[in-house]
């Protein structure tokens, strides 16, 4: 099952790619927003969809607002998540096989709506890269220790 969320701003791509993804027969949850109509904060919707991966109940998630930076910006904030902004399938694909991203972020007003769904398509077909020297996982894992390291010196540790 995907999480999906996106603001005011994103509320008609993510439609779309609901409808898409539905029709592929992917499950998907929509943590929001309902409407176009009705300013939303884009942090409220990256946050729903980073936590309900962080907790384990969705594997990936896909986050949309006007330029898709604000939204992926927040989503990052949350440990455990890495939160790719991607305007073409080559940085879709490279997200998955070099970075592991957990969440894909999209700005609807910089992506037109068929060349969204293809990075959609591209990030959910692409899997994680295990190369024999595991250089990939190396710099993945590096990620993870520098967000402990700054999470347990805001803690006061």
């Amino acid at each position: 099952m995907i999480a999906i969320g996106s603001d005011h701003a994103g509320y008609e791509l993510k439609k779309e790619i609901i409808d898409y993804l539905t029709r592929k027969g992917y499950e998907v949850k929509d943590f929001g927003t309902d409407s176009r109509e009705t300013s939303v904060d884009y942090p409220d919707f990256g946050l729903l969809v980073a936590k309900s991966i962080q907790r384990g109940e969705y594997e990936k998630g896909i986050i949309i607002c006007g330029t898709g930076i604000g939204i992926s910006i927040s989503a990052n904030k949350v440990p455990g998540i890495r939160a790719a902004l991607c305007t073409n399938c080559y940085m879709a694909r490279m997200s998955r096989e070099h970075n592991d991203s957990n969440v894909l972020a999209l700005g609807s007003r910089v992506l037109g709506v068929d060349l969204a769904l293809d990075i959609v398509d591209t990030w959910l077909k692409t899997g994680f890269k295990m190369d024999n020297h595991q250089r990939h996982k190396k710099r993945v894992d590096k990620i993870a220790e520098i967000e402990m390291k700054y999470l347990k010196t805001n803690a006061g540790e």
